[in-house]
């Protein structure tokens, strides 16, 4: 199998200039570079750049994967929408990890399948991680649980150690934090486990006259503090930065993360535990559709054959001039005949068959590959 390599860089806060697109580009001349991307396939060679330090200079989102089984992700945000002390709650081992660097935390999210092998395609999956950024930047702290779920996985967790607080809404992943899960590869019986202690997922949806009423109390010096970034600085963040500060003082961000007194042994146990009961469950629905489907196959064979009674002679005519076609498709009609006029002799009807198809036998004796049909079929 011939190696696949892919590379996808996202800005989102800002994008790129003239000269740092001139500087990516001396880098890589076959890449898709533009204002807010920068995207690059190998099937050989080696990527020249260096990812940590693009994330740490030019991009707030960077996605890579490989043909051996590695999944990489990683996520950069400004300190005031994701607190570093936050993430290291969750974070903090060679599967899921937080650095500070340049005035900015970045997450790494890195799941690494030693099967590999598998056939891979890059293209438009970071646009489907990409929403959970926008979720941690509103103070969604999903996407970190399932981190710290990437490094129990892993074995990277003293199974002795304590769960960290428990997000809102684990039962209910948006599609890019399902999207997350799939591309980490995250089991889906420890994730089911956990979010058995998770509380449902609040509405914070924004509502035009509680928030004019909550601006109205801030005061005017504030507001066009506020305003400067948004319009002169054009400074993305502060959007989200706002509606964390209303929400938070609004409390509408109703129960936050819960602690638990479960541990990483007592999760994974649960997890097993799960998976066998899940696995018996569906191996009862497999036999019970098994079951359902041979008996419709079986009515509809009885309803067949009820249709061929009393043309039992007309089918070894037919049995006997589709065999002198010497051709595969006359021989396989034949055979399908045949097996009619078994199932026909056993119900009673249709003679002595296993005289007849001795005598069938010896008459095209020859015909090896008719013969070899019959063989197989055990007639």
């Amino acid at each position: 199998m011939s190696e696949y390599q892919y590379y996808e860089f996202q800005a989102i806060d800002r994008p790129l200039t003239a000269a740092e697109m001139s500087e990516l580009r001396s880098i890589s001349t076959r890449a898709r570079i533009t204002p807010t991307s920068f995207v690059n396939e190998y099937s050989w060679g080696d990527f020249k750049g260096e990812p940590d330090l693009w994330m740490e200079h030019y991009f707030d989102a960077f996605l890579y994967l490989a043909n051996w089984g590695m999944h990489l992700l990683k996520l950069r945000l400004p300190p005031r929408l994701l607190n570093p002390a936050t993430a290291l709650a969750y974070f903090g081992s060679d599967s899921a990890f937080v650095n500070v660097k340049s005035g900015k935390v970045i997450l790494s999210f890195s799941s690494d399948d030693e099967d590999g092998g598998e056939w891979v395609d890059g293209e438009g999956l970071l646009s489907s991680l990409i929403s959970v950024r926008a979720e941690l930047a509103r103070g969604d702290l999903r996407a970190l649980y399932l981190g710290w779920l990437l490094r129990v996985q892993a074995g990277e967790v003293d199974s002795k150690e304590a769960e960290p607080p428990v997000p809102p809404g684990l039962g209910q992943l948006s599609a890019s934090l399902d999207s997350l899960a799939d591309f980490l590869r995250i089991d889906g019986d420890l994730l089911h486990v956990a979010a058995k202690a998770s509380s449902p997922l609040a509405d914070l949806a924004l509502d035009r006259d509680q928030f004019l009423a909550w601006l109205g109390t801030l005061a005017t010096a504030e507001k066009d503090e506020w305003i400067s970034r948004l319009v002169v600085e054009s400074d993305q963040a502060a959007v989200a930065e706002l509606r964390q500060r209303f929400l938070r003082q609004r409390g509408a961000a109703g129960a936050g993360p819960m602690t638990t007194d479960r541990t990483v042994g007592q999760l994974r146990a649960a997890a097993a535990a799960y998976a066998r009961q899940r696995m018996h469950i569906e191996a009862e629905k497999q036999a019970a559709e098994k079951m359902r489907r041979e008996q419709e196959t079986a009515v509809a064979r009885e309803k067949h054959l009820d249709g061929l009674v009393g043309r039992e002679a007309r089918l070894w005519n037919e049995v006997e001039t589709l065999v002198a076609t010497t051709q595969a498709a006359g021989y396989d009609q034949a055979l399908r005949h045949l097996v009619d006029l078994r199932d026909l002799a056993e119900r009673g009807r249709g003679g002595d068959f296993r005289l007849r198809i001795e005598s069938l036998r010896q008459a095209h004796a020859r015909k090896l590959a008719f013969i070899k049909r019959l063989d197989k079929a055990g007639l």
